[in-house]
């Protein structure tokens, strides 16, 4: 039998842990990997009992519907269809999130305050996970309420209409079932009827059900600037043979141990990438479940950082690994204000630098000529509704650049003995949003002209700045550009963004006298920062990079040609 990928509610989704082995005896209803998008991560059951034959997919892989996964040798059971159910009309096969908010359309059409309930979890009940939103905060529609977790799948709950949130009804570690109330909601009757839309298919969420074969994974709306290293919620399912992935060395009692420890597989998988055994981390999530903060705090105990004095005693260590905050009282008070959710997602990637050997290579290109270049068609190009930034043609040249110098196009391998070099070229584009810092990703921009990306970073800004990039939009990059754009500054130190090894920061260009050998010339000079992971890339390798791409802006006609 081959077992096939699911109805997976988006266009495809990761393979984050591979959970049996060939030749493994498995079960009817036995989870064989989990899958993760960017808001829920869910394990797949197989089918029908039987013996492991052939694993098709491996970890990191991204997959589809209808994929074939395993092979399977045993019982003669047909495997159903994707989202089959024999004793179920299909009318009544709706995403939880769809229905909750058709069930809930006839009172959005008026104004005052609306009861936002828990929809149909496909269980008798679910762990509140996390509350995502405040008394006071004004959301949006689909904007992520509460985390649900079940047995198999941790899911959140978009909100059906915008408003304000007046009342919060459930608390964290709650068992909650179908119908509960989560909140209370203001909103207004211009909101719920520019809601009333017919939510599009992919974009809505579905618990796992336990009972059924097939599970689904939600589409996201929100934008994570760090997909890499999304933050997938934890499932408390585990197996032992899942610490064994990428070859992970632990004794018998260590792997016993950490089947019993409470984590999710991105959790799992950045304790493997970091050599830790998660039994001997402490928690601090609900439930005792284990978090990135807590891998990172527990890394730098090790190193030594956890024994820090203060007026003759050890300091308590905070859940990022720094001594915790002194009181504040007898210095004027303070006030605690809650970081974005985006910036909350990006706290663990970005702690990822503190094992990164970085270096920042600077230099400045002349692009004077580029820039009295672009002048001239910015109108032709405006008539056209195209934006034509000096981005476009960073962009290009970079491409370029990468093209030749593939080693900046690459990662460290986990054995630190190799480097896995890219086959394609993906940039990631940081964009600014009010939310936070957003990475969307321009794929192949080798092949494309500048024309054509400058229409592509159009249409990615303006999505990142809407949150409608999806999940796909998101990942993959394997070398980065952020810029200043008009903002200021004359230099700054990017960080690199792992996995990758290089990101390119660009300010702000500026008019400066240039020595051309016999008197000075204004010439706009543009500051280039390129930080690089100094494991993978010599310093001399990072100033040829730069001197490259200097060279290319000041004569575009080397990239054109």
């Amino acid at each position: 039998m081959e077992i096939k990928a699911p109805d997976l509610g988006v266009d495809s989704a990761d393979v984050s842990e591979i959970l049996v082995k060939v030749g493994d005896s498995i079960e009817k209803e036995q989870s064989l990997l989990v899958l993760e998008s960017a808001k829920a991560s869910v394990e797949v059951p197989s089918p029908a009992s039987g013996v492991i034959k052939a694993i098709a997919i491996r970890q990191g892989q991204s997959v589809k519907q209808g994929d074939v996964l395993f092979e399977l040798e045993g019982d003669t059971a047909e495997q159903p269809a994707p989202n089959e159910n024999s004793n179920v009309d299909e009318s009544d096969q709706v995403a939880p999130a769809q229905q909750m908010a058709t069930e809930q359309d006839e009172s959005a059409s008026e104004s005052g305050i609306k009861d936002v309930k828990v929809p149909d979890l496909g269980v008798d009940e679910a762990d509140v996970s996390e509350i995502l939103v405040r008394v006071g905060d004004s959301i949006a529609k689909d904007q992520s309420l509460i985390v649900l977790e079940s047995a198999k799948a941790s899911v959140e709950v978009p909100s059906p209409v915008s408003g304000t949130v007046k009342e919060i009804k459930l608390k964290t570690g709650q068992k909650v079932k179908q119908g509960m109330v989560i909140l209370s909601l203001e909103h207004s009757e211009a909101n719920a009827t520019a809601n009333n839309p017919e939510p599009d298919a992919k974009t809505q969420q579905q618990t796992a059900q336990p009972d059924a074969p097939v599970t689904q994974l939600q589409n996201s709306t929100q934008a994570s600037a760090y997909p890499q290293e999304s933050i997938q919620l934890g499932n408390p399912t585990h197996t032992p043979a899942q610490d064994q992935v990428q070859g992970q060395s632990l004794n018998a009692e260590q792997i016993k141990a950490n089947s019993e420890v409470y984590a999710g597989p991105a959790v799992r998988q950045l304790a493997r990438q970091l050599g830790v055994v998660l039994a001997q981390v402490t928690p601090s999530g609900a439930n005792q479940r284990i978090l990135k903060e807590d891998v990172f705090a527990f890394v730098k105990q090790t190193l030594g950082t956890d024994k820090v004095a203060t007026s003759g005693q050890h300091a308590v260590l905070a859940s990022n690994g720094l001594p915790a905050l002194p009181d504040f009282e007898k210095f004027g008070g303070s006030t605690l204000q809650p970081m974005s959710r985006l910036q909350q997602v990006s706290v663990p990637q970005l702690s990822l630098n503190n094992y990164i050997p970085q270096v920042t290579q600077f230099d400045q290109a002349d692009i004077t000529e580029l820039e009295n270049w672009r002048n001239t068609l910015k109108a032709d190009y405006r008539k056209q509704n195209i934006s034509l930034t000096i981005l476009a043609f960073i962009v290009k040249a970079v491409a370029y650049l990468l093209k030749k110098e593939s080693y900046f196009n690459s990662h460290l391998a986990d054995d630190q003995k190799a480097i896995v070099v890219r086959n394609e070229i993906h940039l990631g584009i940081a964009v600014a949003t009010q939310d936070g810092l957003t990475v969307p990703v321009l794929r192949n921009p080798d092949t494309l002209s500048i024309q054509d990306i400058a229409i592509q970073l159009g249409k990615l800004s303006q999505k990142a700045r809407d949150k409608k990039l999806k999940p796909q939009e998101l990942q993959g990059a394997s070398f980065t550009i952020t810029s200043l754009g008009s903002i200021g500054g004359t230099a700054f130190t990017p960080l690199v963004n792992w996995p990758q090894v290089a990101i390119l920061g660009i300010s702000p260009a500026s008019m400066q006298p240039v020595w051309s050998g016999q008197d000075f010339k204004p010439r706009l000079m543009l500051p280039l920062s390129l930080s690089y992971d100094h494991r993978v890339i010599n310093g001399a390798d990072a100033a040829r990079f730069t001197h490259a791409l200097s060279e290319i802006l000041s004569d575009i006609r080397r990239v054109l040609l």
